[in-house]
């Protein structure tokens, strides 16, 4: 079958999905008219029938609703929309990049807090009525690519609205956001008709998109050959491959720099949500971002209908096209340099994506931020064990006080564990799951064993910290950590050991405690 029977097929069976809600709707008022009629001689009228067809009514009307709105619903994502005076630059690479596919360039360029780059279109009638065009481009892309790399991303864009595939098809493709916009609205329903009528539409859907697929492959393949025409084929393979990369990095940044003070309820310095991305980049190089996608999956998870093949998939196809002559310059100046002012930008962009309730926390350097998240991290990971050490204390002496107990420090937790409380009573007054209150002897003490540990760490590091021989080793080339001093880099693990084993020693504990340990070094 051809792309355009392809593609003709699964138009015809677009719009079978709005005949469906038609055709629920006339059953409905059939119904009703032929019932109403029916019982009007005798002068009764059902008005529980009525009830009850209003009811069914309202969500095949608003899944008819939600699917002709589906394309004034776009354009409409979180970001920083700069015009062609503000980023002249970036505005000209979006224009040629438009006017390389024979497309209208986009009405508004947007800057986003992630890698993607996408343009939507506000459209009527599945797109056979154009509206407002909008360029979204992520700040962490635009760090993690060179400039000719940009320009391949930018023509598989823009490939997507050159129609060079076939008209059908584009129809298509916006018809399945709009199929995918519709069954999203009926997560919201909240009665039994929504559910059931929600259900027919999801089953339809499912129909129309694994049937759809294989046009939406071919649009992703042909978007792809456009890029490589417009940017070379050896330029686009970097950029896919790269693409994917970057999102497997970002992720990594985002759960170790970006949300470092989420526990300590603090940001790093303004700006520097995004804008540390491009720091860990350049401290890492390649082979080390390459290296952070070991043993882990992008942020984007496909599902079974998602039209984006593989991406090796994608790149194989690319780098068997004809060799055109161009070879990709991985030493090209990076995508961000196009941005002009990129720390106010960075920083603007922080204030139009982030949640105002987040952005109003106070924002720290990031050694700061790393001393307040480990201090935060360390008192949560010693409560549970301060306070069952407490009830554990408290029982042995023969009772509990009224109120609340001052939790113990560290000495006296050590008293404890050498007067034989750690497994007769503290272990069994940690919080634990259910499943693991069954367990008893030696298979109890290893299950609960690692959170005595930690908590037993933290105390040490909350003591370290309080007496200022901690420093921050914060670095864009390792994960950051807390620093303690070299003694204790090597002696603390076996001596936390040794004083949560089976016959518990705090001895070890003791002496490296009462060493005058050197502060720790201060990390670059």
């Amino acid at each position: 079958m051809t792309a355009s029977l392809r593609a003709l097929r699964a138009l015809f069976l677009l719009a079978g999905f709005y005949l469906m809600g038609i055709g629920l709707l006339a059953a409905v008022l059939g119904i009703d008219w032929l019932v109403i009629a029916g019982a009007g001689a005798s002068g009764y009228y059902p008005l529980g029938l009525i009830v009850f067809s209003a009811v069914l009514i309202s969500p095949i009307l608003r899944g008819m609703f939600l699917f002709l709105t589906a394309g004034l619903h776009t354009g409409d994502g979180p970001g920083l929309a700069v015009t062609a005076d503000a980023q002249p630059e970036l505005w000209a690479e979006v224009e040629e990049a438009a006017r390389a596919a024979g497309t209208a360039a986009p009405d508004q360029l947007v800057l986003a807090g992630e890698v993607n780059a996408a343009v939507s279109e506000r459209t009527r009638l599945l797109g056979m009525l154009r509206g407002r065009r909008t360029m979204y481009l992520g700040l962490p892309l635009l760090a993690g690519l060179t400039v000719p790399q940009l320009r391949a991303v930018l023509a598989h864009e823009f490939g997507h609205f050159s129609n060079r595939d076939t008209r059908l098809a584009g129809m298509t493709m916006r018809g399945r956001a709009a199929v995918a916009h519709t069954i999203e609205g009926f997560r919201d329903g909240r009665t039994g008709a929504h559910a059931a009528i929600g259900n027919l539409y999801v089953r339809y859907a499912n129909f129309f998109l694994r049937t759809s697929e294989s046009v939406g492959r071919r649009q992703e393949l042909a978007a792809d050959a456009a890029a490589a025409r417009t940017a070379g084929r050896d330029t686009t393979a970097a950029a896919l491959g790269r693409v994917e990369l970057l999102d497997i990095a970002y992720g990594y940044y985002v759960e170790q720099y970006a949300l470092l003070g989420a526990g300590a309820g603090a940001l790093p310095p303004a700006g520097q949500v995004y804008g540390g991305f491009p720091l860990l980049l350049a401290a890492r190089g390649p082979e080390g971002v390459a290296a952070l996608s070991e043993g882990r999956r992008p942020t984007r998870k496909p599902t079974v209908y998602d039209s984006h093949p593989p991406t090796a998939e994608r790149v194989a196809l690319v780098e068997a096209l004809p060799d055109d002559g161009r070879t990709d310059d991985p030493a090209a100046p990076a995508a961000l340099t196009l941005v002009r002012d990129t720390g106010e930008v960075h920083a603007a962009v922080e204030a139009a994506t982030l949640a105002a309730e987040v952005n109003a926390r106070p924002r720290l350097d990031w050694p700061d931020l790393l001393m307040a998240t480990a201090r935060a991290e360390a008192d949560t990971a010693a409560e549970q064990f301060q306070k069952a050490v407490s009830r554990a204390a408290r029982s042995a002496a023969g009772g509990a006080a009224a109120g609340e107990q001052e939790l113990p420090g560290l000495e006296a937790v050590l008293d404890a564990i050498d007067a034989g409380l750690l497994w007769m009573a503290v272990a069994d007054r940690m919080p634990k799951p259910a499943a693991a209150s069954r367990l008893t002897g030696e298979s109890a003490r290893n299950f609960i064993r690692p959170a005595i540990s930690d908590g037993l760490t933290s105390l040490v590091e909350l003591r370290l910290i309080a007496d200022g021989y901690t420093r921050p080793a914060m670095s864009w080339a390792v994960q950051p950590r807390l620093g303690l001093p070299a003694e204790y880099e090597s002696r603390l693990a076996p001596a936390v050991a040794a004083a949560v084993a089976e016959v518990p020693d705090t001895a070890p504990l003791r002496a490296l405690l009462a060493l005058d340990a050197d502060p720790a070094p201060v990390a670059v």
